[in-house]
């Protein structure tokens, strides 16, 4: 008895127990909610995967354009402050290594003043030179440029264009009634530009007055920065931001100088040999102009082409022409990449874009500075991107 209810009570329990783990519910759904999810996020990623991808990258660049616009809205509002705070990088970057070199020697203080001072006496002496240039030739410039004047009219009566002198007459009265007429706004400019005129000397002297401290004690503002705001667990990675942003800024401002000392120098040789008139000054403002990367210096070149054009005639503003050609071939493949290859690693189509869209949203201000910006933040990025393994 025992015999034959054994067997059957054995058996009966393992075939319970074996629809029990083998058959139940339980077990089958989780096999279904296994398999259904797996087909489905494969069948996903074989059809749309582009599209995830995209997505995925698409709202980080809104959210970077989101950033970079709330920056420059900010910066827009304390333009001024900004301003100097740049203009007071760009002195720190240039005369830091000689006022390194000097403290060797001297009080770091002194060091400061003495280069400090000695740039703003060498800035006044070149625009006082400038000056002089063009008082010198004022007199000489105005009869050249009357002259000038008279050729290209009787050029453009000439062929091709054979303009009557009567429209050309007719052009010259709708100018001096336009004159006439917006001569309140014109005032009103000029107001404006006085305002101007003070807002830049309140900004350069802020600009210097930064300065100071940041080539005194730059060092010290930045750990007090960093101490003061960064939790411990981020100083390694702000330390070393820091450092990629400071060596690509002043090595950009560095190296545009460079280029544009050598672009002033190649043309004020062209200018001078040519005999075209202020050519200091256009020299001057050739300088000035490449700090804008691609565009200043064409532009800086046309307006020494019209001044060339009234006052030595069509063959000299054509040699001008075939200037800007010479200058920007040497400028984009030879002075760039020796230069500036070290410092700055943009795409040539990278720089033009951002000099537009810095234009665009600042205009002159937002031209300049769009570059060295584009260049510091992609070279945080840089070194903040984690190391291969």
């Amino acid at each position: 008895m025992a015999h034959t209810g054994g067997p059957a009570h054995g058996p009966g329990r393992g075939r319970r127990t074996g629809a029990v783990v083998l058959g139940s519910r339980p077990s089958h759904s989780v096999r279904v909610t296994r398999r259904a999810p797996a087909d489905s996020v494969a069948a996903a990623d074989r059809t749309v995967g582009w599209l995830r991808v995209t997505a995925a990258y698409a709202w980080r660049l809104i959210l970077v354009g989101i950033v970079v616009y709330g920056v420059f809205a900010i910066l827009g509002r304390f333009q001024l402050i900004a301003v100097a705070l740049f203009l007071a990088l760009v002195i720190t970057s240039v005369l830091r290594p000689l006022t390194d070199l000097l403290s060797r020697r001297l009080p770091r203080s002194l060091t400061v003043a003495v280069c400090l001072v000695g740039s703003i006496l060498l800035l006044f002496s070149v625009l006082a030179l400038v000056g002089d240039a063009v008082a010198g030739e004022s007199a000489k410039l105005a009869d050249e440029f009357r002259g000038g004047i008279r050729e290209i009219q009787q050029w453009l009566e000439r062929s091709p264009f054979r303009l009557s002198p009567h429209k050309l007459s007719d052009l010259q009265q709708q100018i001096v009634s336009y004159l006439s007429s917006h001569r309140t706004m014109l005032l009103n400019s000029a107001v404006s530009g006085l305002g101007r005129i003070v807002e830049l000397v309140t900004g350069a002297a802020l600009a210097v007055f930064s300065s100071v401290f940041f080539l005194h004690s730059g060092e010290r503002l930045w750990r007090w920065t960093r101490d003061r705001l960064v939790p411990r667990a981020g100083r390694e990675a702000w330390d070393r931001a820091g450092h990629a942003a400071w060596h690509t800024f002043a090595g950009y401002t560095r190296g545009i100088i460079i280029v544009a000392a050598t672009n002033a120098a190649l043309v004020g040789i062209a200018l001078f040999l040519l005999r075209v008139p202020l050519a200091l000054p256009l020299t001057l403002l050739e300088f000035f102009a490449t700090f804008v990367p691609l565009i200043g210096s064409p532009v800086a070149l046309a307006v020494a082409t019209v001044i060339a054009l009234a006052g030595r005639g069509p063959l000299t503003a054509a040699a001008v022409l075939l200037l800007i050609v010479v200058i920007g071939q040497i400028e984009g493949h030879v002075l760039h990449p020796l230069v500036m290859s070290w410092a700055v690693r943009l795409h040539p189509l990278v720089v033009a874009v951002s000099v537009i869209g810095g234009s665009i949203v600042a205009g002159v201000i937002g031209a300049i500075v769009a570059v060295p910006f584009i260049s510091v933040v992609w070279a945080v990025l840089q070194a903040l991107r984690p190391a291969p393994s």
